[in-house]
């Protein structure tokens, strides 16, 4: 039986294996803990804790993190089984060679469960070593909360819960300016860090918890803006996990399979690069201005992402890299990242970015599950894909045929068809919380293919609760969306797509 993946099986993997996977020495899984990370997802593990991990290594750091985890997953479960270890491995294409790192990464000491263990994640604020807080909740993890209090166990929602923390600590150390911790989300909002920062604020003050506490949040808790790049799929699928257990020698529940490429743009000046101590890797880079990262990396990598899957789980296709090999779905992608997204960007090296993309896109070695790209999917569409729109129609006074193309697959997508096929099969299908309310707006279109679709798609566009804007505002967007939508329900996905292809020229 093939052996679990814990603290007491590394010397054998390094006896064994040795050669295969990086292991790390003794002394870095008895570093104290220095930061804590609201989630244990597989963006984190790919991302924030293989940051961490190789400063330590570099001895630049010498911290852990302590993982809490809020969506009931059970990873936090499978991190403390294996002593907060687990393996990243590394592959893809680096200037034309093939790269394959496989390590064990160290710096996660525990996970806690905020569900059923809140209280000793208050504890933890208490710990007078931390410094950083690190967070990826996914887009709408950003949110405002009326609903949540400061006693309840825990807090709904992550903000209200780092408020709490936060107060937890203020309290615990008499609201000492240097006991004030860095707050740096990793969620793909823009303007993460004075975001959540403003939605801490307003709930310290709902929650009455002083001007005190008020004033230490102003002057010892930097709330930072990011942005993060990286493909990070997770758990790998199908044949790839026999062939990397097989490579490995043990079992490791939280496998995490990612792309070399990595990018981890903060915004701050000097003083905040000095507060950094963990931020050695190349990867890592600190400015005054993200926002030309940022636009580059929302609006073409994963607003590609958000467009694409519409269209080929339709067409069949179950990876990011499937999809980007079937050639009309790859001229698609190539054609609206290059002639409608980037020109607009107004931002230096987008078309050489976009390249890169499709490159990273057909990474062999990345199993990017399309259905998971789904999470959020309504969310991803006004995030990712709106402003692209809004800005070509400014520029250019017309539409945008591939992005509105792509608009009218999401629609049909998100009538539900498909993830109820799914669920019948017993597959899960990942959380959209406006699924039902565009299910809701199908409900009265005929079933018939040919039937028109003109007011569903008006509805849907000028619904500015969904986008932050009104889409019928936009010259010929509906009508255009319209077209598009009745020929894929009429002709299917594919042929809709090659139709598109040949007869419009954005």
């Amino acid at each position: 039986m093939i052996p679990r993946l814990n603290r007491a099986l590394l010397g054998t993997i390094r006896r064994e294996r040795g050669d295969v996977v990086d292991i790390p020495a003794e002394a870095l899984l008895d570093l104290p803990e220095r930061a804590v990370q609201f989630g244990t997802g597989a963006l984190l593990r790919g991302f924030i804790d293989y940051f961490v991990h190789r400063a330590n290594v570099e001895g630049a750091f010498g911290g852990r993190i302590v993982a809490i985890a809020s969506t009931g997953s059970a990873r936090d479960r499978a991190l403390r089984e294996q002593d907060g270890l687990y393996t990243l491995v590394v592959e893809g294409i680096e200037r034309g060679q093939p790269v394959r790192e496989c390590r064990i990464i160290s710096s996660v000491s525990r996970a806690l469960s905020a569900a059923n263990e809140w209280h000793d994640v208050l504890a933890l604020a208490r710990e007078p070593l931390l410094e950083y807080v690190f967070s990826n909740t996914t887009e709408v993890g950003i949110a405002p909360d009326e609903d949540s209090g400061p006693d309840d166990v825990p807090p709904r929602s992550f903000p209200a819960k780092l408020t709490r923390f936060l107060f937890e600590r203020a309290r615990a150390f008499d609201f000492d300016k240097e006991r004030g911790l860095t707050v740096i989300p990793c969620e793909l909002i823009e303007d993460n860090g004075a975001r959540l920062r403003e939605i801490v604020f307003a709930l310290a003050k709902r929650w009455e918890l002083g001007t005190t506490f008020m004033e230490w949040l102003e002057t010892s808790v930097p709330f930072c803006n990011t942005l993060v790049d990286r493909i990070v799929p997770g758990a790998p699928r199908d044949g790839d996990v026999e062939r990397l257990r097989t490579m490995l020698g043990y079992e490791d529940a939280l496998l995490t399979t990612c792309e070399p490429y990595r990018l981890f743009a903060i915004e701050g000046d000097e003083r905040l690069r000095a507060r950094l101590t963990w931020a050695v890797d190349s990867g890592v880079i600190i400015t005054p201005d993200i926002a030309p990262y940022r636009k580059r990396k929302v609006h073409l990598l994963n607003g590609a992402h958000t467009l694409l899957v519409s269209a080929a789980l339709p067409m069949g296709c179950e990876t990011v890299r499937e999809a980007i090999t079937q050639p009309a779905i790859s001229r698609y992608v190539r054609r609206v990242m290059l002639e409608e997204i980037a020109p607009t960007l107004d931002v230096e090296g987008a078309e050489e970015f976009a390249e890169a993309v499709l490159d990273r896109f057909r990474n062999p070695y990345i199993r990017h599950a399309l259905i998971d790209i789904t999470l959020q999917a309504t969310m991803k569409m006004r995030v990712r894909v709106v402003p692209s729109i809004e800005r070509y129609v400014a520029r250019n006074g017309r539409v945008p045929q591939s992005l509105a193309f792509g608009f009218a697959a999401f629609l049909l997508f998100m009538q539900g068809r498909f993830q109820a096929s799914r669920r019948a099969q017993g597959l899960a299908v990942p959380a959209d919380d406006q699924s039902a309310r565009l299910r809701g707006l199908w409900a009265g279109v005929p079933d018939d293919a040919s039937a028109p679709v003109g007011e569903l798609v008006w509805s849907v566009c000028r619904d500015t609760s969904l986008w932050g804007a009104d889409l019928t505002e936009m010259p010929g967007f509906c009508e255009a969306v319209a077209d598009h939508l009745w020929r894929i329900r009429a002709q299917g996905v594919g042929e809709a797509l090659e139709h598109h292809l040949a007869s419009t020229v954005s």
